[in-house]
């Protein structure tokens, strides 16, 4: 699964902008579907897969629809058109997040222990695939989707002979267990308040990162940048496993302190970097990906566990997934896109970006979260 969606998504920015020709309003769009699929995402698997039918099964329908997409999506050269095709094709894949880990953890007799050791066999995939397709230069190719394509045929294949995953739960799901509404309560809290705001507000340069950094990294001259991007998943590999470690010396607070820096020293890299004379900044600009999602986001799915106890800690996740990946990543691809082309210049040779005045952009409004955050937030440290 993360192969095929590695194989596509951080490079469909490059693709839409050299083989379609697309703007980076139309850029934006397209990035901003998967948000919008994370959206209804959980609306099907709360509603339907988990009680109709075997999760197994599901997931290889899904694949192959997705194959099937892919494949119209592979036809077209309007950026327009694909953007229905994308999104279609989105819809389809989004669920198998949460159906991939419903399959892994029915298998394990202590997930908690088990399942981070299989969940980061996705990360290595998403490493390979991109090195992959960067060896082979076929970033701004459609061949990137039919990479996709290929393996969300496997995938679907593979996925009817996986061990049976039966449907658990029983009853109506109600709309405040689907959106997480149970978790209003702990706004209450003023701090968890100002992180869950926060949460939602650090997604809109995140959202820059994904649908841009790759034509970023190439039109700064920087060679094989898909392989180069992928020392990125290496550094969150790394970065994951020093979380325990850190939690216990610095607590909660400088944990996210250091992940919001992080957003902001890694765009002002981006803008200021070029892959001639200061590739160095480009290079730190990419490992950084480690720090900025592990030690916020990663460190934040922690901070929401801890604050929500056992009663409520399902729909406090569930809401936090919701706002950042749906609605923050939404927001953020759309204004991406819109900064983007505000910082075009159309020239006899092509299209010209100004990708310093791009990247401040985000990097201001992380530099809004962090002065945000240091202020209003004063919760107790996390315990060891």
């Amino acid at each position: 699964m993360f192969f095929t969606w590695g194989a596509w998504y951080g490079q469909m920015g490059k693709y839409l902008a050299y083989s379609l020709h697309a703007t980076g309003n139309q850029t934006g769009n397209a990035y901003a579907t998967f948000s919008i699929a994370s959206i209804i995402a959980p609306f099907f698997v709360g509603m339907i897969a988990d009680r109709y039918f075997s999760a197994q099964k599901v997931m290889g329908v899904l694949n192959l629809i997705g194959a099937g997409i892919l494949y119209l999506l592979t036809q077209t050269q309007d950026p327009d058109t694909f953007f229905w095709y994308i999104l279609a094709y989105t819809m389809s894949f989004a669920p198998n997040l949460a159906l991939s880990s419903s399959i892994a953890m029915n298998q394990m007799s202590q997930p908690e222990k088990e399942f981070p050791a299989i969940r980061v066999l996705g990360t290595i995939a998403w490493i390979v695939v991109t090195n992959i397709i960067g060896q082979l230069g076929v970033g701004d190719k459609v061949t990137i989707f039919e990479i996709a394509m290929v393996t969300s045929l496997v995938l679907g294949l593979f996925a009817f002979i996986l061990p049976d995953t039966p449907p658990k739960a029983t009853g109506k799901a109600t709309l405040s267990e689907i959106l997480g509404t149970d978790a209003f309560v702990l706004f209450k809290d003023r701090s968890f308040l100002i992180f869950f705001i926060s949460s939602v507000l650090v997604c809109i340069p995140l959202a820059f990162y994904y649908a841009h950094a790759n034509l970023s990294l190439t039109e700064s001259h920087m060679t094989n940048v898909e392989s180069k991007m992928s020392l990125g998943q290496v550094s969150e590999v790394f970065f994951m496993l020093m979380i325990p470690f850190a939690l216990s010396k610095f607590g909660i607070k400088k944990m996210l302190i250091v992940g919001l820096l992080a957003w902001i020293i890694r765009f002002v890299c981006f803008g200021y970097g070029d892959g001639i004379s200061s590739e160095w900044m480009l290079y730190l600009a990419i490992v950084l990906h480690g720090v900025c999602y592990d030690f916020f986001f990663v460190t934040g799915q922690i901070y929401t566990d801890n604050k929500a106890g056992e009663k409520i800690k399902n729909a406090a996740q569930g809401l936090i997934t919701l706002a950042t990946y749906g609605i923050g990543m939404g927001i953020g691809s759309k204004i991406s896109g819109i900064v983007l082309d505000t910082y075009a210049t159309q020239t006899a040779a092509g299209v010209i970006h100004n990708w310093t005045s791009v990247w401040l952009v985000p990097a201001g409004i992380a530099a809004v979260v962090l002065v945000l955050f240091i202020v209003f937030f004063h919760d107790k440290p996390a315990k060891a």
